[in-house]
């Protein structure tokens, strides 16, 4: 089972701020990385930026960054521009909810 060391939650208005406070957070992580794009409607280039600049330290770092939630609108910008490929996606449906990871890890940490 992968470890995941780190999930954030990224909002439409701090977009860019939450991806660099995530890109910092990637020097300490281990494992995978998730970050939540359930509140996130579009991405503009300051956001791509900040996306790319994510995916060059992960790869870098060896940390597998999966990016949860997103919409449709936003997968096709990420496609578009080739950064799909370097992360991981999990449906809001298909996926664990971020109670259930912090339930999950609670739970790992204690062992």
């Amino acid at each position: 089972m992968t470890m995941i060391s780190l999930w954030l939650d990224i909002d439409e208005k701090s977009i860019v701020s939450a991806l660099q406070e995530a890109a910092e957070k990637l020097d300490s992580a281990k494992g995978e990385i998730v970050l939540d794009f359930v509140s996130v409607p579009k991405v503009d280039i300051a956001a791509l930026r900040a996306i790319e600049a994510i995916a060059n330290k992960a790869a870098e770092k060896s940390v597998k960054v999966v990016l949860h939630g997103v919409n449709v609108d936003v997968y096709k910008v990420l496609k578009l521009t080739k950064l799909a490929p370097r992360f991981s996606f999990v449906s809001q449906d298909g996926g664990r909810s971020r109670a259930e990871w912090e339930n999950r890890h609670a739970k790992s940490a204690t062992k």
